[in-house]
């Protein structure tokens, strides 16, 4: 928590592409001053993610179901982490023509990951509504993603929308807005 009381907000992304970088810079602008720290996970210690209290994590799914490259090396650092007590908002990029069997698994395999260090709250859980795949490990349950989905190659027009709309329920989630 800062001085005045407002929890800190990070950001922290893999990109090999550059597509979750640009989401992630996306959420950094629409959250403006609300975020303390944005960082590619590459160049970043995992004990960074124990100092704030709101994580806000990008990850992208490659070839069939894999985890981005960056994060695929960050996670086994992680070990000994304890983030109780931190809240864990997922964003993670896909592509549900082209590889509909595994849609967004990426994001759950993180959230596997990340939940086992202490068992933060998850934040920001996302509609399943409005896309179109067969199969995701990124699944909270039936109708909803343990995160926002974004897919650049087939649904980037819907970008700013569905980034704005997540931002809200993540800030109501968090009670830093009134629902």
């Amino acid at each position: 928590m800062t001085d005045e009381g407002m929890p800190t907000i990070a950001i922290f992304y893999g990109s090999s592409t550059g597509n979750t970088q640009e989401a992630a810079e996306k959420i950094q602008q629409e959250l403006g001053d609300f975020v303390s720290h944005v960082a590619d996970v590459v160049d970043s210690d995992p004990e960074e993610l124990s100092k704030y209290d709101i994580l806000l994590l990008g990850v992208s799914t490659w070839n069939i179901g894999e985890m981005q490259e960056d994060w695929e090396s960050f996670i086994p650092n992680m070990s000994g982490l304890n983030l109780s007590g931190k809240k864990v908002a997922f964003f993670a990029m896909g592509d549900q023509a082209g590889y509909p069997d595994n849609f967004l698994d990426a994001m759950g395999q993180l959230w596997k990951a990340v939940k086992e260090l202490g068992n933060p709250e998850l934040v920001g859980v996302w509609p399943t509504e409005g896309y179109e795949f067969d199969a995701s490990e990124g699944l909270f349950d039936e109708n909803n993603f343990v995160g926002l989905g974004l897919d650049e190659e087939n649904q980037s027009d819907m970008h700013d929308e569905r980034i704005s709309a997540w931002l809200v329920k993540v800030l109501m989630d968090c009670k830093l807005i009134p629902a």
